[in-house]
């Protein structure tokens, strides 16, 4: 493009006689020069984004609007999909260089993330956004990273040593939390349970994943802290990028939300190394002992048969990855799962009286160690109702509300509709849950009995249609060990306190965001109980 030139003096000549009309000629003249480049720029865009999409061929998904349309909605974007997906099942919107085709439809979700598996993959799309944070760990890599870091998860979560090594901590912290609650209960104080239960899991997955003893939730941990906030305030950045078309400028000229993003992953990758290096000098110390009980150890030994390929920094993807999933996944659905037995106070006496009846325990505060120590794994295995309540609160908030794969060549969808090669397909879990053609005309009531046989003992339904731990090759291999946590700490709750949400009128919603937090926390109060009718 030819590089357009002004000088002041065409514009503005140096005549002594101004008249009206040189006037506004030169300033037409100077604002239209001004606004050439991005006038252009935006053209070759929206060319970019409608050229070669045969928009109105009924071969193809029915657009519902660009990428850049979510813009709009972005605050309660996962509303206005299901709110799409209620006419439309299956809609794509247009981005430069290809379609985003969203879906909501059961054997479209089969097919690409079982059927044809080996035909798609994460995308450089979505690659490209995720790679800052998520790095090269196991949410944002596909081919021989994938299966090796699958390989090595699924050993370690199938090992007895990490499951009885989690339970004891998932306990433990439990405890530490019926604690602290006793303390702002008898206060009469209201307080963010969402945040505790962010600091509680956070506690809970150092010390699984790292070893590490945070102590987020006993005392204030300003390193904690700063990494929680970080953390959380990186996965919201990174979800914006999905919707801001000038990130990658941005990115490259360090302003606005992508300088933002560089400082909050600077504080999480210093605090992340900190810990690899002062566990790299632990193990040292103590090379002789085999038994490794956290996550971290298990693969620091493995890095020694590849010390270049799992450096450190491959290390620090492995295990943020694993944070995202256990701590953002758990503390998310208990949060979740709180407001909605606040908002179905019977169902929260249900869910506790399930609790007495299969423990057999007292709600005496003495006992607390005593009744979390026996919840074993036979108990939990017993608790078909609690079970069926927090599978229900996935089912309306799942932790991840929007997930997919990208077409590695032309394809035609179940639901007859054509892809071409590059087309990322996202299946909206969040929008899933309010489909009255999946879950029936109820699908938006909160009914844990939907869950539940003749015989009150759960019945699981196809991971294709409740998609909130993934299915296919991909499915969460941490999905067992998420309800472990989740239900220890629900028990451990739920027997000593009944909760109500400290302000009812409020409008509780969440942050759009990769995994669903609740938009300023969840404020409750809490009463104790002294015996269950």
């Amino acid at each position: 493009m030819e590089t357009i030139h002004i000088r002041f003096r065409d514009i503005f000549p140096t005549s002594q006689t101004y008249t009206k009309m040189n006037f506004l000629r030169a300033m037409f003249t100077f604002i239209a020069a001004a606004l050439l480049p991005p006038f252009l720029a935006l053209s070759a865009l929206l060319l970019r984004i409608f050229i070669g999409k045969s928009i109105r061929s009924p071969k193809y998904p029915p657009v519902a609007g660009t990428v850049f349309h979510q813009l709009l909605y972005f605050g309660w974007l996962y509303d206005y999909q299901a709110k799409v997906a209620k006419t439309c099942p299956t809609f794509r919107l247009l981005a430069p260089g290809q379609s985003l085709i969203y879906t909501t439809d059961i054997r479209n979700i089969e097919h690409i993330l079982k059927t044809k598996f080996e035909k798609y993959s994460k995308g450089q799309y979505t690659q490209d956004i995720l790679r800052d944070l998520f790095g090269q760990g196991i949410f944002a890599v596909d081919g021989d990273k994938w299966r090796h870091q699958r390989k090595l998860a699924s050993f370690e979560f199938s090992t007895r040593v990490l499951r009885d090594f989690s339970c004891a901590v998932f306990r433990r912290n439990s405890a530490k939390l019926v604690r602290f609650i006793s303390e702002l209960s008898a206060a009469d104080k209201v307080f963010d349970i969402q945040d505790l239960l962010m600091r509680c899991t956070l506690d809970s997955m150092f010390k699984v994943g790292f070893g590490v003893d945070l102590n987020c939730l006993e005392r204030s941990s300003k390193d904690g802290s700063a990494f929680i906030k970080a953390f959380d305030d990186s996965n919201e950045l990174v979800s914006w990028r999905f919707v801001d078309p000038f990130w990658k400028l941005k990115k490259f000229m360090n302003t606005g939300s992508e300088a933002s993003l560089k400082k909050n992953v600077k504080v999480i990758d210093d605090f992340v190394h900190s810990l690899i290096s002062t566990k790299k000098t632990l193990l040292e110390a103590q090379h002789a002992n085999n038994d490794k009980e956290d996550i971290l150890s298990r693969f620091l030994v493995e890095s020694e048969k590849d010390p270049e390929g799992m450096n450190d920094r491959y290390l620090r993807d492995i295990i943020l990855n694993f944070l995202l999933a256990g701590k953002d996944s758990s503390a998310n659905t208990l949060s979740w799962f709180f407001y909605m037995l606040c908002k179905n106070p019977l169902i929260q006496e249900k869910t506790a009286r399930e609790v007495k009846q299969v423990t057999g325990s007292q709600c005496d505060p003495a006992s607390i160690d005593d009744f979390i120590e026996n919840i074993t794994d036979e108990v939990l295995e017993k608790m078909h109702y609690l079970h069926s309540a927090l599978t229900e609160t996935l089912r309306l908030y799942p932790a991840v509300p929007v997930d997919g794969r990208c077409a590695e060549e032309d394809d035609i969808l179940p639901d007859g509709y054509q892809l071409k090669k590059g087309d990322d397909v996202y299946y909206m879990s969040y929008a899933m849950g309010r489909m009255p053609y999946i879950w029936g005309d109820d699908a938006e009531d909160f009914k844990p009995e939907r869950w539940l046989d003749n015989n009150g003992i759960f019945q699981p339904q196809s991971p294709f249609k409740f998609i909130a731990f993934h299915a296919g090759p991909r499915m969460c291999l941490g999905k067992d060990f998420a309800y472990r946590q989740i239900k220890i700490m629900s028990m451990a709750l739920l027997r000593f306190f009944r909760f109500k949400l400290a302000d009812e009128t409020r409008n509780v919603t969440y942050r759009t965001m990769l995994t669903l937090h609740i938009s300023g926390g969840l404020h409750l109060c809490a009463t104790p109980r002294t015996g269950l009718s």
